[in-house]
């Protein structure tokens, strides 16, 4: 009797490691039927589950300055080259190459994933952290939008924003604009800028923008153009990137905020 009660015991505990071991489905298929929507007219987003990096070229539309950004999808490392500076994200935090004045903007850990976290929409919304939810539409600019809320459910979340407001095309069902308040620097800011999505292109069943443009807003009104950038050849890869990319340099390297 003793003996059939361990076995008992034993079979359980087996039972239980062999289900701990199970891998369910991934959280990020989970996602609600108005997202959902948006996310099938975009084509087969499900890549963007299955990939871990990421790779694309930006040119700076005002002065022609081109930079070549590389990404993974899992830790969100990142590695930015351009003419005159390198940045990058390791596991210790943001770096600047050769020195800080090479890059001469107000925060490099602001903007070493801006036109990532821009670009990459609306795929990088189905993260965990990321809750989506319907609003009512809106007229904006003259034209009648479908309209999503993205939300960070966490309060150290590091992104240009910590909510955006998802305006969608009712014809074609394509994200048109992204609306948010930069938070990075003041949580309490209140100046509304947009970003336009335009010229879409297909890579490997997936539907990316050619062209963003940042706008200042006011009310439901576009006011003056803040930034334009142009984006050609991203490349998602089923593997990592390689480590060493990320690294900052022995040499000629500081870390930055």
């Amino acid at each position: 009797m003793k003996y059939r009660t361990q076995s008992t015991i034993y079979s359980l505990l087996l039972l239980i490691l062999i289900a701990c071991g199970k891998v369910g489905p991934d959280p990020r298929l989970e996602q609600p039927q108005e997202f959902l929507n948006l996310l099938e007219a975009h084509g087969n987003w499900k890549k963007w589950i299955e990939s871990k990096g990421m790779s694309y070229t930006l040119f700076h539309e005002s002065n022609l300055q081109q930079e070549n950004h590389f990404f993974n999808l899992t830790d969100r490392k990142a590695r930015i080259d351009a003419a005159s500076f390198q940045v990058g994200k390791d596991g210790e935090g943001v770096w600047v190459a050769p020195n800080r004045q090479s890059f001469g903007g107000q925060s490099v850990d602001y903007y070493h994933n801006l036109y990532f976290y821009f670009y990459s929409m609306p795929y990088i919304l189905t993260d965990t952290s990321i809750e989506v939810t319907t609003m009512k539409n809106r007229r904006f600019n003259g034209k009648e939008y479908e309209r999503l809320e993205a939300k960070s459910t966490q309060a150290s979340y590091r992104s240009p924003s910590n909510s955006y407001e998802l305006l969608i095309d009712p014809e074609t069902h394509l994200l048109e604009w992204v609306l948010y308040r930069v938070t990075f620097f003041n949580p309490s800011n209140s100046i509304l800028s947009g970003m336009k999505y335009e010229d879409y292109r297909e890579t490997d069943g997936m539907k990316f923008p050619r062209l963003l443009t940042g706008y200042l807003i006011e009310g439901d009104t576009v006011v003056r153009v803040q930034n334009q950038v142009s984006l050609a050849g991203v490349t998602l890869t089923k593997d990592e990137l390689d480590e060493d990319i990320f690294e900052m340099p022995e040499k000629a390297a500081v870390r930055a905020n």
